[in-house]
Order: structure tokens, then C-alpha cells, then sequence
């Protein structure tokens, strides 16, 4: 009987294990194995750690990397500070019909691709688009306004973009509240702002992390949105990886790219979980 419960169980975590394997474990390491080559001839490597020395020694490299995590973090902050009114309104004060609609709007933008949506931002922040048709009607510009290729627009999309998996864990999260310990610290004499704050939100804390992280991997990890939002003067860490890897045909340095991605990317998320005093097993969970 054992044995049956252990094949049963073995044969459910195949899939996730060969996805695991397949899919993530084996490029990774692949990809390190590759970044560890430096290029001596044609068709000739040795060993060397140069294409990570290459990262931290080329300023323009390493501060593009430092301004994509900035981006990435305060892009992660607007998307909380969206999101959570509208999650604790789906989640605590909309009922019925009414919740499940505005659960729906919130994804309703995520039926089409990540490319039709910029592509709809394009159209609406170009010179000619309709924000700056509006401004030109009501007086308040004497022209076409350009608000495309600068970081207002890389945040706009980012923002946009990441919402839905900000929303679904607060929501997530918030719903588990009781409506009743809310009540009960109105009734013990506390204010929007306490109950919020001593209640709501630690409550919350779980979901906020764990939507954090996700907007934050999404973004630091983005390409599209920042290319075409931000234009060819752009500086995003993702583009650099592209370039490497297509453009100069420089897989070595890529890769290494793509690795210090991941590592540093991981460090920054420890830290939030450290700062936060969550867990990553409470925040998953």
C-alpha cells in the first residue's frame, strides 16, 4: 500500500519535476557553464571569470543594471499603491455581481498580448495620440505634446502591465479577513487610519510581499515595455542581455549578464524579506 501511495505521489511530481528540470535547472546551468568561457581564437575558450569581471569594471554596465532595480522597485511601489484600494475594495466592500466585475476589468486587459497592449499605449502617449489631442482641445498645451521615450512612459507601461498580479494576491489575502475583526476595531475606538494600519495591513503583509516580489521580478526581467516605451536611449539591463546575445553574437558575456540577472535580482528579494520580516514559505503560502 505504501509503495502505490509513493509511485502515485512520484507520478503527480513528474511533470513539475521535469518542468523544473527541463525548463529551468538545466538552462541555468548551462547558461553558467557558458559565461565562464572567454573567447582566446576562433572556435577556442579557456576558463576565466573575465566576462563577470567585464560587468563590474564597465561603469555603463553596471549602472545600467542599478537604474533597471531602481526602476523595477519604484515601478513595484505605484503598483502597490494602485492596487491595494482597489484589492480591498473587491475584497472587503464590493458584494456580489459587483465584485466579480471589477475582478473582471481588472483582467480584462491581460486577454490580448503584453505587444497589443504597449502598442495601445503607443497610440495613446504619441504626439498625435489622443492624450495630446485632449490637452491641445481643452487650452492647456499650445501643441502636440510628445509623452513617449522617457522613463514616465517605461513606468506607465510597467505599472500597467504588472497590475493584475499585484491585485489577485491582495485580494487573495484580504478576503481571508474576517469582516468582524475589522468591526471590532472600529467598536474599540480606532480610526480608518488604525485599523488600516494595526489591522489591515499586517494582515495583508503576506500578500503584499509576495505581490511585490512577482511585479519586481516582472519588471526588472521586462524587455518589451522598456524597448518600445523608452525608446533607443533607454537604459535597461534586458536590452543589454539582448544585444549580446543577438546583435554582437557574444553569448559569453550575455550569459554572464543574464546570471549576475538572476543572482543580484535574488539578493535584492532576500533583502525585501528580511526588511519586511516575512518568510518565504508564509509568502508563498
Amino acid at each position: 500500500m505504501k509503495s502505490g501511495a509513493r509511485l502515485g505521489l512520484m507520478l503527480l511530481l513528474a511533470p513539475l519535476l521535469l518542468w523544473l528540470i527541463l525548463l529551468i535547472l538545466i538552462p541555468h546551468v548551462d547558461m553558467f557553464l557558458v559565461s565562464l568561457r572567454e573567447r582566446v581564437g576562433v572556435g577556442e575558450y579557456r576558463i576565466s571569470l573575465a566576462n563577470y569581471l567585464t560587468f563590474f569594471q564597465e561603469p555603463l554596465y553596471l549602472w545600467t543594471f542599478l537604474r533597471t532595480a531602481v526602476m523595477s522597485i519604484l515601478a513595484t511601489l505605484i503598483t502597490l499603491l494602485i492596487a491595494f484600494p482597489v484589492s480591498y475594495f473587491i475584497a472587503k466592500i464590493a458584494r456580489g455581481r459587483s465584485r466579480s466585475a471589477l475582478f473582471l476589468l481588472c483582467l480584462v486587459p491581460f486577454w490580448v498580448s503584453e505587444l497589443v497592449r504597449t502598442f495601445g499605449w503607443m497610440i495613446l502617449l504619441r504626439e498625435t495620440g489622443i492624450i495630446s489631442n485632449l490637452l491641445q482641445w481643452a487650452g492647456l498645451v499650445s501643441g502636440p505634446v510628445e509623452m513617449l521615450y522617457n522613463d514616465a512612459a517605461i513606468m506607465v507601461g510597467l505599472v500597467y502591465t504588472s497590475m493584475l498580479f499585484m491585485v489577485v494576491p491582495l485580494v487573495t489575502t484580504l478576503e481571508s479577513l474576517p469582516d468582524e475583526v475589522i468591526e471590532a476595531g472600529y467598536d474599540l475606538g480606532g480610526t480608518n487610519t488604525s485599523v488600516m494600519r494595526e489591522i489591515v495591513i499586517p494582515h495583508a503583509a503576506p500578500g503584499i510581499v509576495s505581490g511585490s516580489i512577482v511585479v519586481f521580478m516582472l519588471s526588472l526581467g521586462n524587455y518589451l515595455t522598456p524597448t518600445m516605451l523608452g525608446g533607443k536611449d533607454s537604459l535597461w539591463f534586458t536590452e543589454l542581455i539582448y544585444s549580446q546575445f543577438i546583435v554582437r553574437f557574444n553569448w559569453e558575456l550575455g550569459a554572464a549578464f543574464g546570471f549576475m540577472l538572476l543572482l543580484l535580482s535574488s539578493l535584492i528579494v532576500w533583502g525585501m524579506l528580511r526588511l519586511t520580516g516575512q518568510t518565504l514559505e508564509r509568502t508563498m503560502g
